[in-house]
């Protein structure tokens, strides 16, 4: 297994121009900022925060769907930037993505055993033959059984669909996988099974997963690093541990207080944030937090903080930089 990045991102951001009228001006969204990190191979980057965070803009970025607006990203050593025909050809090779709708993401109209050789069939020369074969060795691998390669996607369960997902975006031999809430939509016993297929196959193929989730609890099972995200932008990064047993920033206590446990043992201080989440297309000057944020100053509201190192990780909050933060202060479940 190779020591080289899978993916590099730097300063990575996406804008959108909104319009809001036939004679209004358009108005820039902008979805994604600020977001650097790399992730070899054999490991698992989640990327979490409330709905709007920007987690799915950042999924749509490193699957090559839409380009960044700034910043640079390197899938496997290679530029994405200005790639074209069989260069980008390559690089979406190198990427998949399991949506977390199973059913949606899947084609009603195709059959199993169709579905997995699609992406042969448009990325590779393989004979009728050898795709079959390959469909029905990936089918085997994910626990799915040889009879369902004739069947189509209304009749599986939600589990067997997501495995019938998971098998389509290994058909290629990627080495990322963006899983974007893979089981969100799942029981919760079945839920357990597709972590332990996940986990399985990362360790057998060497896979880098880019974990987007809004589940802390599964986060903690599957991640070794974590991304914090707010309104757009990273507030905290660094070691899963770190980031669950001493957060630093006053957003990333707040979800973690907010994670339900029924260890007693592991029960904390809630932390009820005031406010809603501010809009992108008007974001708040400064820190975008400082509106909710219990430790608010008049810096926070003029000067937005860089990501700076506190412990293990890189934090941008003012409240941390100047000491104001106490470490063993109140912040929800933990050890």
């Amino acid at each position: 297994m190779t020591d080289n990045p899978v993916i590099e991102a730097v300063d990575l951001a996406r804008h959108y121009q909104v319009r809001r009228g036939m004679f209004a001006r358009p108005v820039e969204l902008r979805a994604l900022r600020g977001a650097n990190f790399t992730l070899r191979a054999g490991h698992t980057l989640a990327v979490v925060g409330e709905s709007g965070c920007g987690k799915s803009t950042l999924a749509r970025l490193v699957t090559l769907i839409e380009p960044p607006s700034a910043g640079s990203l390197k899938l496997d050593g290679m530029v994405t930037a200005g790639a074209k025909g069989p260069a980008l050809q390559a690089l979406r090779r190198t990427v998949q993505i399991v949506f977390q709708d199973p059913y949606g993401s899947l084609n009603p109209r195709r059959k199993v055993g169709a579905i997995l050789e699609e992406p042969l069939v448009i990325n590779t020369r393989m004979t009728a033959a050898e795709r079959v074969e390959a469909a029905r060795a990936m089918m085997a691998r994910v626990g799915l059984r040889p009879e369902y390669y004739h069947r189509y996607p209304h009749m599986f369960s939600g589990g067997q669909r997501q495995r019938i997902a998971i098998a389509r975006a290994l058909m290629l031999r990627p080495k990322l996988v963006v899983l974007d809430e893979p089981v969100s939509a799942l029981d919760v016993s079945i839920q357990a099974q597709v972590l332990n297929l996940l986990a399985e196959l990362q360790e057998e193929y060497g896979l880098a997963y880019l974990f987007i989730s809004h589940d802390l609890s599964v986060v903690r099972h599957v991640a070794e690093a974590v991304m914090v995200m707010y309104l757009g932008q990273p507030v905290e990064q660094g070691p899963r541990d770190a980031v669950f047993n001493t957060p630093m920033h006053p957003y990333t206590r707040a979800l973690l207080s907010s994670t339900p446990t029924a260890d007693p043992r592991r029960r904390g201080v809630r932390i009820k944030l005031q406010g809603e989440l501010p809009s992108p297309l008007s974001p708040p000057t400064g820190c975008a937090f400082h509106p909710r944020c219990p430790l608010a100053n008049s810096r926070c509201q003029i000067e937005a903080p860089l990501p700076r190192a506190a412990g293990a990780a890189l934090v941008a909050c003012h409240a941390v930089e100047e000491g104001r933060i106490d470490a063993t202060a109140p912040r929800g479940a933990r050890n």
